[in-house]
This record gives structure tokens, C-alpha cells and sequence, in this order.
């Protein structure tokens, strides 16, 4: 067994790479996959899987069986790119002008499409059924495509009894998987004020309410949510990303509009927040005089990978001496809609390094930035680890089928 998931998972080294490379010049915007969304269902019919498309508007399920019994896997990928100017230069960059895979969505679809052609060939030896979940719009926050494939019951029949997921992370180099138990990305919420005053001329501002002075504490008033009722050790961050107001230099703005983010990890601290924040909008305001409008709309909550299942999959990780486990000892204030799923049952959602090892974190170019380009060692990585991840589970002994298995060394191609 050990000998042929060597072989099948290199065999595909190749494919995983043109399908990246192919996704990767045809990105299409959050609901919008529909290139992406027919390429990855035929590439599953192919493959003898039972295919559902157009799930949660333009998502792709697959459904592999294994022998009859045993678990139900889920495994995701994001499909969707960003409304950006690809600036990389690369022979196979964006076609399409301003969309852009920026966040590493064409890698993580081209792995797991990877995964279901070795789990295909491997499935007259494992019990159990695998869930390849393809999602859109996981940028969509606060709406995102996670929900909308849940409420359509991507997670029942067959029920999912856990699941797994990743994500390309340039702070680690290929090679390297890193993940923590409990808090992994934060809850990604938005706000939305509107301050009244009245208007004056600059020059006699006593006669009006200036909507831009009030604006202005309340925007420092804010930053005491953070610093002095919530703990130090709960995460949390209010910023205010758009300010909008006034009409001309002189004349004292009468309506000012803030934008801004809220972010955190704790789900308790999450309840308190919209509160806390239109109590002090109130007070401030209320006590200059002004009026406000508040809206709080609540996007990706927290992702909290399960505890048990944590420990299963770090040591499926370090039962493969070819890559590294890194333990995260930090949670990331980024949002990730893979949340919805992780609140249904139990999930793990893991970074894959995509740095090569030659290039400082500091030197290698972000995610969301038009010149991103993950090294594309970082695809076997991902499919190595997700099919043993798999396996270990699916067997329901971690040690039974790859514990301390000599991965033949991989020839990468990137």
C-alpha cells in the first residue's frame, strides 16, 4: 500500500500544474465560476465520481465511494479569484483584464482535483465516502458561497462526520503545513455610521453641529472598545478603513459616513460587540448634539479547528519525514468563510507553505498583491498531505496505513 500511494501521488504532479496554470489564466469572480465550475465537474465525471454542479449557485460536489461502511470525509477548496490587475508577467497570467487569482484559490482547486484522481484509484481499498467540495465566493464576505452550499445540504447525504481544508501561506516556506488547535482566523465583521450635524460656514462653526469633530472622537473613542473593555488575551481589532464627508473648505460638514472592520476571535466577545460599540456611538454623539445611523453586519465568524481532530491530523503530518509541521502559535485577524463548515462538524483548516526556500517572508511577495506567485512545489506538498490526511481517517487508525512512511523523493516542477 505504502509503495503505491508513492506512485500515484507523483504521478500527478504534472497534471496538478497544468490544471493550475489553467485555472490560473481564466480566474472569474466570486459566483461568477462558471469556466471554473464546468471544468472542475467534467474533470470529476471523468473520473467516475458523482457530481453535483451548480451547488450554492456556481459550486461543484463530488462524491467518491470507497468499500461499503466507514466515515465521511469532506475536503474543500475555494474556487473564486479577485477583482484585481495582475501584474506577475508570467506566461500564463490572467486573460481577463482585472480579475486576478491573487489568493492562491487556482492552487487549492488544482490540488484537490489532484486528490480525487489518487483517492479514485485507491477506492477499492479504503471504506468510507469523500466529499470534494468546490466553493465559490469565498471573497464575497459577509455573504460569502460556504453558507449558500450548506443551506443546499452539501453536508448531508451522505452527513459529513468531519472536514478538511487549507490554504497557500507565504510565511511558510513549501514543504512546511502549519496549523493550531482551537481560534485559527478570526470573525470578520463590518460597520457602518452615519453622523448628523449641521452646517455652518467654517468660519462660525458655533452655529452649526460639525458632523467631522464628532466623527473624529468617536473614531478615537473606538479604539477604547478594544484597549480597555475587552481582555488583552481576546484578539480584537475596530478599524475604521472609509471616511466620507463635507462639500467645500469653509463649510462645516453637516453628515460624515465611516466604513470599518471588526475583528476577533472569541465568539463570546463577538455577542458583546454590537452593543458596545452603538453604546458609545450614543454617548458621543448624543452628547454633541448630532444624530446617527448605525448598521453592524456580521460576515465570517471565527474559525476554530476541533481539538481531537487536530491532534489526528498534526500527527498524520509528521508521520511523513518528507515535509515539516509547523505549530501556529499565533491565530491570523483575516477572515475565512471554511468557518461555516467548522461550526457544522468537526474541522480542520490547515497553512500550506507556498514560499520558496530561497526567499525570506519578507522578501516574497503577499497574498492580494497583483504580483503574487506561489512556487508551485506547494501543489505535491498539498496533495500529499490531504491524501495521507484522508487515509489516516477514513482507516480510523492514524498509525495503521502511513505512519512513519519513506515518501520517495519528489522531483518538483515550478
Amino acid at each position: 500500500m505504502k509503495e503505491e500511494i508513492r506512485e500515484i501521488t507523483n504521478r500527478y504532479k504534472e497534471l496538478m500544474i497544468d490544471y493550475r496554470r489553467d485555472i490560473h489564466a481564466h480566474p472569474e469572480l466570486g459566483h461568477d465560476e462558471v469556466r471554473t465550475g464546468r471544468k472542475v465537474a467534467d474533470i470529476l465525471e471523468n473520473l467516475g465520481l458523482e457530481v453535483k454542479r451548480n451547488v450554492g449557485k456556481t459550486g461543484v460536489v463530488g462524491i467518491l465511494k470507497g468499500k461499503k461502511g466507514g466515515k465521511t470525509i469532506a475536503l474543500r477548496a475555494d474556487m473564486d479569484a479577485l477583482p484585481m490587475q495582475e501584474k506577475t508577467g508570467l506566461a500564463y497570467a490572467s486573460k481577463h483584464d482585472g480579475v486576478m487569482h491573487a489568493c492562491g484559490h487556482d492552487m487549492h482547486t488544482a490540488i484537490l482535483l489532484g486528490v480525487a484522481h489518487v483517492m479514485r484509484d485507491l477506492k477499492d481499498q479504503f471504506e468510507g465516502t469523500i466529499k470534494f467540495i468546490f466553493q465559490p465566493a469565498e471573497e464575497n464576505n459577509p455573504i460569502g458561497g460556504a453558507k449558500g452550499m450548506i443551506e443546499e445540504g452539501v453536508l448531508d447525504d451522505p452527513k459529513v462526520d468531519c472536514m478538511l481544508g487549507l490554504h497557500v501561506w507565504p510565511f511558510l516556506k513549501s514543504g512546511e503545513i502549519g496549523f493550531k488547535e482551537g481560534p485559527m482566523m478570526a470573525a470578520s465583521d463590518r460597520i457602518f455610521i452615519k453622523i448628523k450635524g449641521n452646517s455652518a460656514h467654517g468660519a462660525t462653526p458655533n452655529e452649526g453641529i460639525d458632523a467631522g469633530i464628532i466623527a473624529a472622537q468617536l473614531m478615537v473613542a473606538l479604539q477604547t472598545i478594544v484597549s480597555r473593555n475587552i481582555s488583552s488575551l481576546d484578539a480584537c481589532v475596530i478599524t475604521i478603513g472609509t471616511i466620507n464627508g463635507g462639500y467645500r473648505y469653509n463649510v462645516v460638514p453637516d453628515e460624515v459616513v465611516l466604513e470599518g472592520t471588526v475583528r476577533n476571535l472569541n465568539p463570546k466577545v463577538r455577542e458583546k460587540l454590537p452593543r458596545m460599540i452603538e453604546e458609545l456611538i450614543h454617548g458621543i454623539v448624543g452628547g454633541m448634539g448630532g444624530k446617527y445611523e448605525f448598521k453592524y453586519v456580521s460576515g465570517y465568524p471565527a474559525l476554530i479547528n476541533d481539538a481531537a481532530l487536530s491532534k489526528k491530523i498534526e500527527q498524520s503530518i509528521r508521520n511523513n519525514p518528507k515535509y515539516d509541521f509547523v505549530p501556529i502559535t499565533q491565530s491570523a485577524l483575516g477572515g475565512e468563510d471554511f468557518a461555516f463548515f467548522a461550526q457544522k462538524v468537526p474541522s480542520v483548516f490547515m497553512w500550506l507553505g507556498c514560499r520558496p526556500e530561497d526567499i525570506t517572508a519578507e522578501e516574497f511577495v503577499p497574498i492580494h498583491n497583483p504580483k503574487f506567485n506561489p512556487d508551485e512545489k506547494a501543489l505535491q506538498v498539498g496533495l500529499e498531505t490531504m491524501t495521507m490526511a484522508t487515509l489516516d481517517l477514513l482507516s480510523g487508525d492514524e498509525k495503521k496505513m502511513t505512519q512513519k512512511m519513506e515518501m520517495s523523493e519528489v522531483n518538483y516542477i515550478g
